[in-house]
């Protein structure tokens, strides 16, 4: 048997070349000096022939159409679930905050975890966090209290609107200097 070549005790042939490895079923019928292998059709060296391809379109493009309509599907509830705002949010998000008053609520409220300069203590660092979320995001992260050790704040629309202004207004500013 050539190098390279194995035979396991069910009659079956592997081969094994540099980039391809072809298993084939031999047939038990056939002496065993001329048994031939039966390649599988989805190895190169068989989709390199015409009629290998003519054999598996279909199963191809089901496979594209299934993909493809798995990921519409995925995409539409990721855009439903965005488009979908609760009341609260949106009374939020209708509102003009006040940085000062927001930051002000900042200290009372948030400054015990996040650090009063929005630094960092247990909370993460702060800054630019409006620009790794968006206004809604904000918003469900600081009502849900879902990310632990953070707990549910429950703040009037204003004063929501008055902290997601001071969370704009932080990623303008440099964190302070390191002592």
């Amino acid at each position: 048997m050539p190098s390279g070549v194995a035979r396991s005790h069910n009659h079956a042939l592997a081969v094994h070349t540099k980039d391809v490895c072809t298993v084939g079923i031999l047939s038990s019928s056939a002496s065993s000096d001329h048994r031939q292998a039966q390649p599988d059709p989805l190895t190169p060296a068989a989709l390199a022939n015409p009629a290998a391809l003519e054999r598996r379109p279909r199963t191809f493009i089901a496979a594209l159409a299934t993909l493809a309509a798995t990921a519409c599907a995925v995409l539409a509830f990721a855009l439903y679930q965005a488009a979908v705002v609760d009341p609260y949010t949106q009374a939020v998000l209708a509102l003009d905050g006040d940085p000062g008053q927001g930051g002000r609520l900042f200290r009372i409220n948030c400054a015990g975890c996040h650090g009063l300069a929005a630094q960092g203590l247990v909370g993460p660092d702060l800054h630019g966090v409006a620009d790794r979320k968006n206004d809604v995001q904000l918003v469900r992260q600081v009502v849900s209290g879902q990310t632990p050790p953070m707990p549910k704040f429950e703040l009037e629309p204003q004063a929501m609107a008055d902290l997601i202004s001071h969370l704009h207004h932080l990623e303008t500013q440099p964190p302070p200097a390191a002592s």
